[in-house]
């Protein structure tokens, strides 16, 4: 179950990500909708990079039973600026962000693997009828 913090005035359907979700995990965790100032601080916090990125994931150390897998942490500035520039909705925008940090969650990482982040990803895109993510986006 996803347990929603939305610290925005943001509305969206947060049914569409616990589909998403389910089919995924059968884990909790936390969703943040915050602004680029929030996510700037969580940023330069934790990965030690002092600007506003888009979506975070801090997954859960130890994977145990009944703890939650993590946190994503969105940015709605970014969602609604890359929503503009790609002409989709912010929800859509929103949904990417949100399946990116929620594979990330699971142990995905673009970054060092060999395509699985990008192939996962492309996989429920395509099911979800979504536009391109920010991985497809930049490869």
């Amino acid at each position: 179950m996803i347990e929603l913090d939305n610290n925005t005035s943001f509305e969206f359907n947060l049914d569409k990500l616990q589909t998403i979700a389910d089919e995924l995990t059968a884990k909790d965790f936390e969703l943040i909708i915050t602004n680029n100032e929030e996510i700037q601080i969580l940023n330069k916090e934790h990965r030690n990079i002092d600007k506003a990125t888009d979506v975070l994931s801090f997954p859960m150390e130890f994977d145990m039973p009944n703890m939650p897998l993590g946190s994503i942490v969105i940015s709605l500035d970014y969602v609604e600026e890359k929503a503009s520039e790609y002409s989709h909705s912010k929800e859509d925008e929103l949904t990417l962000l949100f399946i990116h940090g929620l594979l990330h969650l699971m142990g995905f990482d673009h970054e060092v693997d060999n395509g699985e982040h990008r192939q996962k990803e492309e996989e429920l895109i395509k099911k979800y009828k979504l536009p391109d993510s920010l991985i497809v986006r930049n490869s």
